[in-house]
Protein backbone atom coordinates (compact mmCIF):
# COMPACT_ATOMS: atom_id res chain seq x y z
CA UNK A 1 0.00 0.00 0.00
CA UNK A 2 1.19 3.82 -0.66
CA UNK A 3 -0.27 6.51 1.46
CA UNK A 4 -0.81 9.99 -0.21
CA UNK A 5 -1.33 12.70 1.38
CA UNK A 6 -3.40 16.38 0.59
CA UNK A 7 -3.19 19.61 2.10
CA UNK A 8 -3.40 23.25 0.98
CA UNK A 9 -2.61 26.26 2.08
CA UNK A 10 -4.74 29.65 2.75
CA UNK A 11 -4.63 32.87 4.66
CA UNK A 12 -6.62 33.19 7.88
CA UNK A 13 -7.30 37.37 8.52
CA UNK A 14 -8.89 38.36 11.75
CA UNK A 15 -11.47 40.86 10.16
CA UNK A 16 -12.25 42.51 7.39
CA UNK A 17 -10.72 45.42 8.21
CA UNK A 18 -7.80 43.49 7.29
CA UNK A 19 -8.18 42.61 3.64
CA UNK A 20 -7.38 44.84 0.70
CA UNK A 21 -9.61 47.56 -0.25
CA UNK A 22 -10.85 45.52 -3.28
CA UNK A 23 -11.23 42.38 -1.41
CA UNK A 24 -13.14 44.26 1.45
CA UNK A 25 -15.20 46.03 -1.29
CA UNK A 26 -16.53 42.41 -2.97
CA UNK A 27 -17.08 40.97 0.78
CA UNK A 28 -18.82 43.84 1.85
CA UNK A 29 -21.48 43.27 -1.40
CA UNK A 30 -21.41 39.58 -0.78
CA UNK A 31 -22.60 40.10 2.83
CA UNK A 32 -25.28 42.90 1.42
CA UNK A 33 -26.52 40.35 -0.78
CA UNK A 34 -26.86 38.06 1.70
CA UNK A 35 -30.37 40.24 3.55
CA UNK A 36 -31.89 39.26 0.27
CA UNK A 37 -31.46 35.56 0.32
CA UNK A 38 -34.91 33.83 0.18
CA UNK A 39 -34.36 30.94 2.72
CA UNK A 40 -37.67 31.05 4.99
CA UNK A 41 -36.63 27.45 5.83
CA UNK A 42 -33.18 27.14 6.88
CA UNK A 43 -33.33 30.91 7.87
CA UNK A 44 -29.51 30.70 6.78
CA UNK A 45 -29.00 33.28 4.28
CA UNK A 46 -25.98 32.98 1.93
CA UNK A 47 -24.52 35.64 -0.42
CA UNK A 48 -21.76 35.09 -3.31
CA UNK A 49 -20.28 38.42 -4.81
CA UNK A 50 -17.94 37.54 -7.74
CA UNK A 51 -15.80 39.83 -9.87
CA UNK A 52 -14.83 38.75 -13.63
CA UNK A 53 -12.10 38.81 -15.88
CA UNK A 54 -14.39 41.08 -17.82
CA UNK A 55 -14.71 43.35 -14.77
CA UNK A 56 -18.22 42.75 -14.06
CA UNK A 57 -19.25 42.11 -10.52
CA UNK A 58 -22.27 39.42 -9.94
CA UNK A 59 -23.74 38.44 -6.97
CA UNK A 60 -26.13 35.51 -5.84
CA UNK A 61 -28.43 34.30 -2.91
CA UNK A 62 -29.48 31.10 -1.97
CA UNK A 63 -33.33 30.31 -2.96
CA UNK A 64 -34.71 27.95 -0.47
CA UNK A 65 -37.92 25.64 -1.67
CA UNK A 66 -40.77 23.93 -0.01
CA UNK A 67 -39.71 20.64 -1.91
CA UNK A 68 -35.97 21.11 -0.65
CA UNK A 69 -34.24 19.52 -3.41
CA UNK A 70 -35.44 22.52 -5.90
CA UNK A 71 -33.58 25.00 -3.69
CA UNK A 72 -30.49 26.39 -5.04
CA UNK A 73 -27.20 27.70 -3.20
CA UNK A 74 -25.79 31.21 -3.75
CA UNK A 75 -22.15 30.11 -5.26
CA UNK A 76 -24.94 28.25 -8.35
CA UNK A 77 -26.88 30.80 -8.66
CA UNK A 78 -23.83 32.76 -9.54
CA UNK A 79 -22.32 30.22 -11.42
CA UNK A 80 -25.44 30.45 -13.50
CA UNK A 81 -25.82 33.84 -13.89
CA UNK A 82 -21.94 34.25 -14.99
CA UNK A 83 -22.06 31.54 -17.67
CA UNK A 84 -25.57 32.57 -18.95
CA UNK A 85 -24.42 36.14 -19.17
CA UNK A 86 -20.85 36.31 -19.44
CA UNK A 87 -19.76 33.12 -20.60
CA UNK A 88 -16.31 34.61 -22.25
CA UNK A 89 -15.55 35.63 -19.15
CA UNK A 90 -14.26 33.80 -15.96
CA UNK A 91 -14.30 34.11 -12.13
CA UNK A 92 -11.41 35.60 -10.62
CA UNK A 93 -12.78 36.13 -7.33
CA UNK A 94 -15.73 35.35 -5.64
CA UNK A 95 -16.83 36.43 -1.82
CA UNK A 96 -19.46 34.29 0.34
CA UNK A 97 -20.84 35.00 3.03
CA UNK A 98 -24.23 34.57 5.49
CA UNK A 99 -26.23 35.25 8.43
CA UNK A 100 -27.55 32.49 10.48
CA UNK A 101 -31.20 33.79 11.93
CA UNK A 102 -31.34 31.00 14.08
CA UNK A 103 -27.87 31.11 15.38
CA UNK A 104 -23.65 32.32 15.44
CA UNK A 105 -22.39 33.68 12.30
CA UNK A 106 -18.96 34.50 13.40
CA UNK A 107 -16.82 32.01 11.35
CA UNK A 108 -16.19 31.69 7.71
CA UNK A 109 -18.57 28.94 6.18
CA UNK A 110 -17.22 26.91 2.68
CA UNK A 111 -18.88 25.87 0.25
CA UNK A 112 -20.93 22.55 0.25
CA UNK A 113 -19.85 19.33 -2.03
CA UNK A 114 -22.44 20.68 -5.03
CA UNK A 115 -21.14 24.06 -5.11
CA UNK A 116 -17.33 22.82 -4.63
CA UNK A 117 -18.15 20.33 -8.04
CA UNK A 118 -19.95 23.39 -9.50
CA UNK A 119 -16.75 25.65 -8.59
CA UNK A 120 -14.40 22.90 -9.86
CA UNK A 121 -16.14 22.25 -12.96
CA UNK A 122 -15.62 26.36 -14.07
CA UNK A 123 -11.82 26.29 -13.45
CA UNK A 124 -11.48 23.12 -15.67
CA UNK A 125 -13.60 25.43 -17.92
CA UNK A 126 -11.89 28.43 -18.12
CA UNK A 127 -8.09 26.60 -16.87
CA UNK A 128 -8.29 29.37 -14.58
CA UNK A 129 -8.34 28.85 -10.61
CA UNK A 130 -11.23 30.50 -8.93
CA UNK A 131 -9.88 32.58 -5.45
CA UNK A 132 -12.34 32.27 -2.57
CA UNK A 133 -13.29 35.13 0.23
CA UNK A 134 -14.74 33.03 3.06
CA UNK A 135 -16.46 35.04 5.92
CA UNK A 136 -19.23 34.70 8.64
CA UNK A 137 -21.27 38.01 9.44
CA UNK A 138 -18.07 39.29 11.64
CA UNK A 139 -14.97 37.15 12.51
CA UNK A 140 -12.22 35.87 10.87
CA UNK A 141 -11.63 35.51 7.03
CA UNK A 142 -10.08 32.91 4.90
CA UNK A 143 -9.14 33.65 1.68
CA UNK A 144 -8.45 30.57 -0.43
CA UNK A 145 -6.37 30.67 -3.97
CA UNK A 146 -8.21 28.23 -5.89
CA UNK A 147 -11.60 26.19 -5.08
CA UNK A 148 -10.49 23.15 -6.47
CA UNK A 149 -8.18 22.87 -3.26
CA UNK A 150 -11.38 22.35 -1.17
CA UNK A 151 -12.40 19.32 -3.58
CA UNK A 152 -9.60 16.98 -3.87
CA UNK A 153 -10.08 14.42 -6.31
CA UNK A 154 -12.65 15.83 -7.84
CA UNK A 155 -14.48 14.34 -11.02
CA UNK A 156 -14.01 16.18 -13.73
CA UNK A 157 -14.44 15.55 -17.81
CA UNK A 158 -10.87 13.52 -17.44
CA UNK A 159 -13.04 10.93 -15.72
CA UNK A 160 -15.99 10.16 -18.42
CA UNK A 161 -13.07 9.84 -21.21
CA UNK A 162 -11.08 7.10 -19.11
Amino acid sequence: MQEEQFQFTFGVYPSILDLDTADRELLLQAKAIAEDAYAPYSHFLVGAAAILSNGEILKGTNQENASYPVGICAERTLLAAAGTLFPEAHIITLAISYRNLEGQSHTPVSPCGMCRQALVEHETRYQHPVRLILSGADGPVYIIPASGSLLPLSFTVKDLKG
